[in-house]
């Protein structure tokens, strides 16, 4: 009789401990005060491949001068402060763990006056980025990468690059009018929020390129997930809800 040989342990990568582990769909137990949970919880990720409308690559970034502050440095605090760099109608909250790998930040904007709740999931997170991912519904489908590094002379820099195109023709027509020019307008408020931080005003730059001109037809569909439709029949659905839950009570 042969005796089978077991299988050697497979080695994992060094960086295995950063990254997220895959879901099928986005798993919501707690939900911070202030956040909500009605475009997120049994949502699946969606990456740049998954979105409708054209596909952008935009680098912003802020060099952090006359400071000493290494990269990990301004990493940690821009996890730690995370939600109070963004500007006043674009509110995250994050989980109690934090910017973690798997943890689910939540999102609650106002565009053009109108409640937008949605959230990102971190992907991937160590001392000098984290990587966030987005949900179906999202205005966006694809990755922002927040990280930190020194230049060739020695000054921390950091940085936002996002790689993502429209979720649906809905955000897609938005992005092309005025959307597009809202979103670098906070990425800019929040480099410039962690910048201050640090005590320092230095202008932030912006790098965009368009990477696929053309629109994705086979995924018009998203929009039936649209975070921004379903954020405003949620919202005009709050009495009932709150009828239905005093009746209970």
């Amino acid at each position: 009789m042969t005796e089978s040989i077991p299988p050697k342990d497979e080695k994992q990568p060094r960086d295995a401990a950063f990254w997220a582990q895959r879901v099928e769909r986005l798993e919501v137990s707690d939900v911070p005060d202030g956040a909500s949970n009605v475009n997120v919880h049994g949502r699946r990720e969606v990456g740049a491949l998954q979105g409708f409308g054209q596909l952008w690559q935009k680098t912003y970034r802020v060099r952090l001068a006359g400071v000493e502050v290494t990269p990990g440095e301004t990493v940690r605090v821009w996890k730690e402060r995370f939600p109070e760099l963004q500007p006043q109608n674009s509110r995250f909250y994050p989980s109690m763990a934090g910017v973690a790998p798997g943890e689910v930040l939540f999102i609650s904007a106002t565009v053009g006056g109108m409640p937008v709740h949605t959230g990102v999931r971190v992907i991937y997170a160590d001392d000098e980025s984290f990587t966030v991912m987005t949900p179906e519904g999202h205005p966006e489908s694809g990755w922002n990468t927040f990280s930190a590094h020194a230049d060739e002379d020695g000054t921390t820099v950091a940085q936002i690059q996002s790689l993502a195109r429209a979720n649906d023709p809905i955000y897609e027509i938005g992005f092309r009018v005025v959307g597009a020019t809202e979103q670098e307008r906070l990425w800019m408020h929040v480099l410039k929020s962690l910048s201050a931080n640090f005590g320092v005003n230095e202008p932030v730059s912006l790098e965009k390129t368009c990477v696929d001109p053309k629109v994705q037809w086979s995924q018009i569909r998203n929009v039936w997930h649209n975070a921004g439709a379903r954020s405003m029949v949620y919202t005009m659905m709050a009495p009932l809800r709150w009828r239905r839950a005093r009746s209970r009570r």
